[in-house]
């Protein structure tokens, strides 16, 4: 038997994951939910908020479990709660993607910190652009529409990683002690 495992440890690490994953669910939830701007733009790109801060450090800090955690059920929450019920399903699984190949991207991929984050964060940009349209689609039933919520979505997306890219590895540093 390994001399560093032991059953409280193993309950202290399973404690701190969950929270952490509570805590960044709750932050990425607060920024979605209280620090955006509604945009009069057509299709429902029109909501630009600060939610993806919290997703991004979630999972370039925590890696890609917390992060997906951290989107699927933050901004999920925030549908349900804010009246867009529709958009939590799609919300779930495109954030929540979101997260988990932003954090496995930073994981993984070898580099200078700051390259590869960024990288992440524009995988991650990709992923809301393309799931965000197909779901306009769905719900709307029209090609053209879901256009209009693209530069909304850029802007999101943007944001969010101009201000995690460059604390994001210190606050890694941070947490590893």
């Amino acid at each position: 038997m390994d001399s560093t495992f032991s059953p409280a440890s193993a309950a202290k690490t399973k404690t701190r994951t969950i929270v952490i994953n509570a805590l960044f669910i709750t932050l990425t939830l607060v920024a979605t939910m209280f620090i955006n701007i509604r945009l009069p733009i057509m299709g429902n790109g029109g909501l630009i908020h600060l939610g993806n801060v919290p997703l991004f450090i979630a999972a370039l800090v925590y890696g890609r479990k917390t992060g997906a955690v951290a989107g699927a059920f933050g901004m999920a929450l925030f549908d349900l709660f804010s009246g867009w019920t529709i958009w939590a399903p799609f919300t779930f699984v495109i954030v929540g993607a979101m997260g988990f190949v932003a954090g496995l991207i930073s994981e993984k991929m070898p580099g200078k910190r700051a390259v590869v984050n960024t990288l992440a964060i524009v995988a991650a940009l990709l992923i809301k652009i393309v799931g965000y349209y197909f779901a306009e689609v769905i719900l709307y039933a029209n090609w053209v529409q879901p256009f209009g919520s693209i530069p909304g979505n850029v802007m999101q997306v943007v944001t969010a990683g101009l201000i995690v890219v460059p604390i994001a590895g210190r606050l890694k540093k941070i947490a590893r002690k």
